[in-house]
């Protein structure tokens, strides 16, 4: 068995595969401090309270966008599990080409979905992360990762709404019954729910409009991904564990 991590800025989110089969899916909070002990003992605690033998891990793989817990996280593996965790980054084997200006400046993260919806879903594709940021990639037919649009995740522009102003209240993310709205609450849900389906939208567009591809597919994951692509016919697949998947695609072209 493999584990395989996605340290993303606000959750790390952990999968266990044997061979192709994803075991469970698991997840942490980036931003709480901890030593190379308490990772370490926090993941045998959360493999073992679901079932699977932590002795049984064989390797791990490592995404991360978040440096200042990798001494650590990776320590934690060393220790616990007794592998060097394979990091996703310069000089790994993806099966893709990242052909933008500057390679290294392609978050990790970015690398595996581009990486797993080419392998799974074939090219061209266009990858959208409903992450802490929102990012769309194009990736040709050939595997080149081409381009790239990032922009404020969902929860960036809810938590600027109610920090940066006094008047308005923490709120739950999610589709109003109407857009409509009649209340604070609702008036804010709708702002954030309808605002990012056009968004989505608009940007979907303009790259099918500039790539002169009308048809390529569109795939999306992450956490907020699924309200968004239920709302509209521009995504063709919602896929929430694309990024472990691709993370295990990458793992099999390095092991």
């Amino acid at each position: 068995m493999i584990l395989v991590v996605d340290a993303g800025n606000t959750n790390i989110t952990l999968g266990v595969f044997e061979g192709k089969n994803l075991l469970g899916t698991f997840r942490m909070t980036t931003k709480i401090p901890r030593t190379s002990d308490e990772y370490g003992i926090f993941l045998i605690d959360l493999l073992e309270k679901n079932g699977i033998d932590a002795k049984r891990i064989k390797d791990v793989i490592v995404s991360s966008v978040v440096p200042n817990i990798m001494h650590s996280f990776t320590n934690g593996i060393k220790k616990y599990f007794a592998v060097n965790p394979i990091i996703v980054g310069a000089g790994i084997k993806t099966g893709i080409n990242i052909a933008i200006a500057n390679p290294k400046s392609m978050g990790a993260d970015r690398i595996v979905d581009a990486v797993a919806a080419y392998e799974i879903y074939g090219g061209p594709v266009i990858v959208i992360d409903f992450g802490t940021a929102t990012t769309h990639d194009v990736i040709t037919e050939q595997g080149a990762l081409i381009a790239g649009v990032t922009s404020p995740g969902i929860r960036i522009s809810a938590n600027a709404l109610w920090k940066d102003t006094a008047m308005l209240p923490e709120i739950e993310i999610k589709k109003p019954d109407t857009i409509l709205a009649k209340n604070t609450v609702n008036s804010m849900q709708a702002g954030l729910f309808y605002g990012s389906v056009g968004q989505t939208e608009y940007i979907i567009k303009k790259l099918k409009q500039e790539l002169q591809l009308p048809d390529v597919k569109v795939v999306a994951t992450g956490g907020l991904g699924k309200i968004i692509s239920d709302e509209t016919d521009y995504i063709d697949v919602y896929d929430k564990d694309l990024t472990l998947k691709g993370l295990r695609i990458i793992y099999d072209y390095n092991r």
